[in-house]
């Protein structure tokens, strides 16, 4: 995994994960706890403070990874007993190179489970050498990996977004980290563009997620992601026509 300042969420993680032959984390200059909580559960630790961007920062955890299977986790994650007796199940008589793991989402105080958002599957576990990360593809890039692909059953639980401060938090990094892939695609460069991009596609997002996939089986709390979920597509090319013009 890597992680920078996750003093709260890393114990929880690590704990999760006791049973692995090894931990690899790659630390983009935390200066709380992390390094400390990372040593009292005997991971291998190290900073890599030139942060280059999510899937680049990825990709240093994995070459550093000697054991023969591989699972990428994010700090804020949770491999819960039933995932990790059914990992250790699978990589004792593997049917694949590579799982794709369902992934359960915390957003503010509700666990969403509609809308898109759910099962929100990622490829996470695979033979060692099998796969490699995407680069220059923004904060969301996945191992890619070409042969055939198994799938897991039990969740990864994902404490995403406890609050929904922390989730706009989330969504300006993660814009911004999106602007320079964005400029290179040349994507929102006429004005018929941006106003696909920026306006009349965050509104049909939301209406296919919130209305047509049932966000709306979520509460409050899938109202209010699906809202600002479409709010975050705007920010991006909003961003990124700023950044062509400047």
């Amino acid at each position: 995994m890597i992680a920078t300042n996750e003093e709260k969420n890393l114990p929880r993680t690590l704990e999760s994960v006791r049973w692995a032959d090894e931990i690899i984390i790659v630390d983009s200059g935390s200066v709380d706890r992390t390094p400390e909580i990372a040593r009292e559960f005997g991971a291998n630790h190290s900073f890599n403070r030139d942060f280059k961007g999510h899937p680049e920062q990825k990709s240093i955890a994995i070459a550093r990874c000697s054991s023969d299977w591989i699972l990428l986790l994010d700090a804020d994650e949770v491999v819960s007993p039933e995932l990790a007796a059914e990992i250790q199940k699978t990589i004792a008589d593997p049917q694949f190179e590579a799982y794709w793991i369902p992934r359960l989402n915390l957003f503010m105080d509700r666990w969403i489970r509609h809308g898109g958002f759910y099962p929100d599957r990622k490829l996470r576990l695979w033979k060692r050498g099998s796969a490699k990360m995407a680069t220059h593809v923004g904060p969301h890039g996945t191992p890619q990996f070409a042969g055939p692909k198994g799938t897991l059953k039990h969740d990864l639980i994902h404490y995403a977004y406890p609050s929904f401060e922390q989730y706009l938090s989330h969504m300006n990094d993660y814009s911004s980290e999106n602007v320079e892939v964005l400029v290179e695609r040349g994507k929102a460069t006429t004005l018929a563009g941006f106003l696909w991009l920026a306006l009349l596609n965050p509104a049909a997002t939301f209406i296919k997620n919130y209305v047509f996939r049932l966000g709306l089986l979520d509460g409050i709390p899938g109202l209010i992601y699906h809202l600002n979920h479409s709010v975050y597509i705007h920010w991006k090319y909003v961003k990124a026509w700023e950044a062509r013009k400047r």
